[in-house]
């Protein structure tokens, strides 16, 4: 049905035409289109509005980032595993270093530290 449809008018909220809209809707119409819809001959109204917001989750690290991370010394097995992928050891702050690309979705993701 969309495919079929050609829009004439793309308007944003304020503009005449939305007024109505902007009344109904308030901030969140983000614009108002205008279509004809050939094989049925008739015109349209559609409007695009927020329905809900979220703060974005961005990755923190990149892949060839060296992240911390936290294993205390009775975990031998979280420690073997970063040796394997041969994380470097600060003695000074007591932490590991390993790229992230190596310890994503694994269990040392959650011990990534805050440094």
């Amino acid at each position: 049905m969309l495919k079929d449809m050609k829009s004439y008018a793309h308007l944003k909220p304020g503009q005449k035409g939305t007024m109505r809209l902007v009344k109904e809707y308030g901030k969140a119409l983000l614009c108002v289109r205008y279509r004809y819809d050939e094989v049925r001959d008739v015109k349209l109204k559609t409007v695009e509005i927020i329905v809900d917001e979220k703060p974005m989750q961005r990755p923190r690290f990149r892949d060839g980032d060296m992240v911390p991370v936290s294993v205390a010394f009775d975990e031998t097995e979280l420690r073997e595993l970063l040796k394997n992928i041969r994380a470097r050891w600060e003695p000074q702050i007591k932490m590991w270093f390993a790229p992230y690309r190596l310890i994503r979705g694994t269990p040392l993701e959650d011990r990534i530290a805050a440094v």
